[in-house]
């Protein structure tokens, strides 16, 4: 059972680097490093199509990678 959980913990790793990667920068340079948290805290840049789709991705592989932590610690 640890086994697997630490194979899905590995591969869900994985996922999750390849899918930040993949993802598009919101801003550039160190100004935009500033102002674009509070933009994207406020809801002025909308995600749409596949950045959209690879943020939600990423969210359910944050889950799983938390919920698989906890669980080989419980083990």
């Amino acid at each position: 059972m640890h086994t697997i959980l630490v194979t899905l913990l590995i591969i869900v790793s994985i996922a999750m680097i390849v899918m930040v990667l993949l993802q598009s920068g919101k801003s550039a340079g160190l100004s935009g490093a500033i102002s674009g948290g509070a933009e994207q805290l406020f809801g002025k840049q909308k995600a749409r199509g596949l950045d959209l789709i690879l943020h939600r991705i990423t969210i359910v592989l944050a889950v799983l990678f938390f919920v698989l932590t906890v669980a080989i610690v419980r083990i």
